[in-house]
């Protein structure tokens, strides 16, 4: 069995999101590339030595230099924060390094392209974490698409909504920080909802958008993890930079429209990402909040028994399900991530591309960026202007 040794940056919310994935992915998935959990690397010697223990990593470092000097490695895997992306890619790719980094790519379509061209360049295996394509229910509707089985698509319309930070004293995490996360919902959220969009129904041509900053500043936070952070009242305070709230329409070039809101002041949504298409043949609706189900609907239905069905995706007909449990057994969050290292882990031993790959990461960040153009302008803005 060929093996794949990981040298990761970062511990917080998606280093143990993709630590859990390394670790559990030999157990359901023998037949993929085994990984090799080498080094973890974050800044703080006690936090990260911490997580080396706890994650299960057999050593780690502080330095994430070090990392790429390392010839036990074979994988970088960056989950560090946005700001860092680039800087670290580039050096991977001229390491000879493969690696998989975390969405957003980059701060800018700039930085994407110039990160996309590293690793071509370099001939080295690439993967951005868009991680929702790999729910089986989702695979599901990538399916009925692809078959032609909806038809010609019509709409899209999807929403990613979340309150996590509509009380005004959250405190100024970094996701809200615009030099470190590079947009707020939009590039976080809606980053998601741009690859779900491409991945399902294709490219699309141009955009209009709006957004909102609600809260415009934010007491400073004495620490931070994740998506919970701790500060008080009396901190001084500093300014939101990012967006709150971000909507846009699209055409795509297949002819269909798209309709995308990406918040954080979703109140009582704590995670709902969703989507529904609309074909000539038939609809598919989906809710990560109950992300085994994919609701159906086919329009040659007898007209008695016509309606939405509510498809449990955890049949051995379904994608990964036959790795997992019984049928009805639901899966997890977890488990797209440790369905997105299959595809890394598969791919790096049949010595492919995996995908998602950093052309999508650059082609969700080109429609990220249109989207701001043009709520900066009040206006439609061709895709390819960019």
């Amino acid at each position: 069995m060929k093996e794949v040794r990981v040298g990761m940056i970062g511990y917080k919310f998606m280093g143990k999101a993709h630590s859990h994935a390394y670790r559990d992915l030999p157990m359901f998935f023998p037949q993929a590339a085994r990984p090799v959990m080498k080094a973890i690397c974050g800044r703080d010697p006690q936090g990260v030595r911490q997580a080396a223990a706890q994650f299960g990593w057999e050593s780690h470092e502080t330095d994430w230099r070090a990392l790429l000097e390392r010839d036990d490695i074979d994988l970088i895997d960056i989950n560090a924060p946005s700001d860092a992306h680039k800087e670290i890619a580039l050096a991977a790719a001229k390491a000879g390094k493969h690696i998989f980094c975390e969405k957003p790519l980059a701060l800018t379509l700039a930085d994407s392209r110039e990160m996309l061209a590293a690793v071509q360049a370099a001939d080295v295996k690439h993967m951005v974490g868009f991680n929702y394509r790999f729910a089986p229910a989702v695979q599901l509707a990538k399916k009925l698409v692809t078959e032609g089985r909806l038809g010609q698509i019509y709409h899209f319309r999807a929403w990613f909504l979340q309150d996590w930070i509509i009380d005004p004293e959250f405190p100024l995490v970094w996701r809200l920080q615009k030099e470190v996360a590079g947009s707020g919902s939009h590039g976080d959220l809606g980053a998601h909802l741009i690859d779900l969009a491409h991945y399902l129904v294709g490219d699309m041509t141009e955009v209009i958008g709006m957004s909102e900053t609600f809260i415009k500043e934010r007491p400073v936070p004495s620490s931070m993890t994740g998506l919970s952070a701790k500060g008080s009242k009396d901190a001084p305070r500093g300014p939101v930079t990012v967006d709150d709230a971000t909507l846009f329409l699209s055409r795509f070039a297949n002819g269909a429209l798209g309709s995308f809101e990406a918040t954080r002041f979703a109140a009582g949504h704590r995670c709902t990402n969703a989507f529904e298409i609309n074909g000539s043949k038939g609809s598919v609706k989906f809710d990560f909040e109950r992300m085994n189900e994919l609701q159906v609907y086919f329009a040659d239905d007898e007209g008695d028994v016509q309606g939405f069905r509510r498809v449990l995706a955890t049949d051995p007909a379904h994608a990964y399900a036959d790795a997992w449990w019984p049928p009805g057994h639901t899966i997890g969050y977890e488990h797209t991530f440790i369905h997105e290292t299959v595809e890394l882990m598969q791919a790096l031993a049949e010595d492919r591309q995996p995908q998602p790959s950093f052309v999508d990461g650059v082609k969700c960040q080109q429609v990220l960026e249109a989207v701001d153009l043009s709520v900066a302008g009040r206006r439609w803005v061709q895709i390819d202007e960019l």
